[in-house]
């Protein structure tokens, strides 16, 4: 996608998306991509949800939301011991419908909703990428390892220069000085 141009393009024409304070980044990712069967695809979408859960804190900085701005738009199912039984409380005894942080209600798609709008050309690519590499950690980990692996451990898996530049801005990454751009 040419993310530059369009971003350019609504900043031109006027639109605020981060500065709104109401607009979210949602990121749909084909339930095929976790999987070639239903059981095969909910297990991993049982340990994203697990992820999620687990490292709430440094995805809520990530996000650039706050906490109402997520029970609002993006809530959390709740912590618990193992990924499935977060599943399927997702799946039977959850109503929060569509306003959660990774929104299950759609059939052929998983939607991550907790981000911030943007119309900054890094944020976007770092925020795809960091999403991208929680779908793989969900696929190829399992219970286990997944349980056990430390943010530390996840963000120094992470390869792209964006998404490692972003993780350094919002001090996830590293305590190193990093000169950031404003967001637009």
């Amino acid at each position: 996608m040419p993310w530059d141009m369009i971003c350019k393009k609504a900043l031109a024409l006027g639109y605020r998306s981060h500065r709104a304070n109401t607009c979210g980044l949602h990121i749909h990712v084909s339930r095929s991509a976790f999987g070639n069967t239903q059981q095969e695809q909910d297990q991993a979408i049982a340990r994203v949800l697990y992820f999620f859960e687990k490292h709430w804190e440094e995805l809520l900085k990530f996000s650039r939301r706050t906490q109402r701005q997520l029970e609002r738009w993006a809530a959390r199912y709740g912590y618990k011991e193992h990924p499935m039984d977060i599943l399927d409380f997702a799946k039977k005894g959850y109503h929060g419908g569509r306003y959660t942080c990774v929104n299950l209600q759609n059939p052929d798609t998983v939607e991550f909703r907790m981000f911030r709008g943007t119309l900054k050309t890094n944020t976007i690519l770092a925020t795809l990428q960091l999403v991208d590499q929680i779908c793989s950690c969900a696929v190829c980990l399992n219970d286990v390892e997944l349980k056990s692996l430390a943010w530390t451990s996840f963000v120094s898996g992470c390869q792209q220069p964006e998404l490692i530049q972003y993780l350094k801005e919002r001090r996830l990454y590293v305590n190193e000085p990093v000169e950031s751009e404003e967001e637009a």
